[in-house]
């Protein structure tokens, strides 16, 4: 493939993408309009929606981590992580029901958010540095969503698609790190009131501090670094559950606190129209 024809194949596959998000109808996995296994095509695909997300005034406000699970790893046939962005609009306050159609195939996890206080621009950060620039921990919801039908993605797919990256929901508690330890805290998340995924800080990539170094080495070394201000959603800390409407989640991580969210129901919705 030439250079104009990978050019090409990138504008097409944010294309259709965005057309998914913006129609709410899943689209065939994007992985075919790429150069097979390239993993930066795919990322040029997110960095276009990013570039066209920022020029249409939405605001980036920091970014997600996922792959953390060595499973899911190898589920996908990758070494590593990857990342998406996180956009203002994206964020959904603690007791706001997400509304029905909203997402196309909602997914909910919980995580490790880290609120940055300073900038993170070195190319091979410490944990040192990353402790000196958290300004505080904060118990967190993702809600992953897939544009690609049926969740049959690939990592081409699932980094293209914005690291399958919907909404989030962060716990309004801040804790400082020097009252938590990352990696020994526990989960629970709950679906209706029962359990439905459990885990360990040191389940996301042996724990959210060295994941979240990742990330700072990874955006530092492509001239994009972490900032002050920047919220990082860290991963994973136990297998994310499928959502519906008049679903409610709840998530309590030890040392952090709880967050919650709740799936409106169209009859709720119109209920209360």
């Amino acid at each position: 493939m030439s250079g104009r024809e990978a050019a090409d194949a990138v504008t097409k596959a944010a294309a259709v993408l965005e057309e998914a998000a913006r129609t709410g109808v899943a689209c065939a996995p994007v992985r075919s309009l790429l150069p097979e296994a390239d993993v930066e095509a795919a990322y040029a695909v997110q960095r276009l929606q990013v570039e066209r997300g920022v020029t249409a005034g939405r605001r980036l406000v920091g970014r997600k981590i996922g792959l953390t699970s060595p499973a899911v790893q190898r589920q996908l046939g990758v070494g590593q992580p990857d990342f998406g962005a996180l956009f203002a609009d994206m964020a959904v306050p603690e007791g706001q029901p997400i509304a029905p159609g909203r997402l196309l195939q909602p997914k909910v996890e919980a995580e490790v958010a880290l609120v940055l206080g300073a900038d993170l621009s070195h190319r091979a950060p410490t944990v040192a540095d990353l402790l000196r620039a958290t300004a505080f921990a904060l118990p967190a919801l993702e809600i992953v969503d897939s544009r690609i039908e049926d969740w049959d993605i690939t990592i081409v797919d699932t980094v293209a698609d914005n690291a399958s990256c919907g909404l989030y929901v962060l716990g309004g508690t801040p804790v400082p790190l020097d009252r938590v330890d990352l990696r020994a805290v526990t989960m629970t998340l709950t679906k209706n009131g029962e359990t439905v995924s459990q885990g360990t800080g040191a389940d996301c990539l042996g724990g959210p501090l060295t994941a979240a170094l990742w990330l700072a080495a990874t955006l530092a070394g492509l001239g994009d670094p972490l900032q002050a201000g920047d919220i990082v959603l860290t991963g994973a800390l136990g297998p994310m559950a499928v959502a519906a409407e008049g679903d409610e989640f709840t998530a309590h991580t030890e040392g952090l606190g709880t967050v919650t969210t709740a799936f409106a129901s169209a009859l709720t919705e119109g209920a209360g129209a």
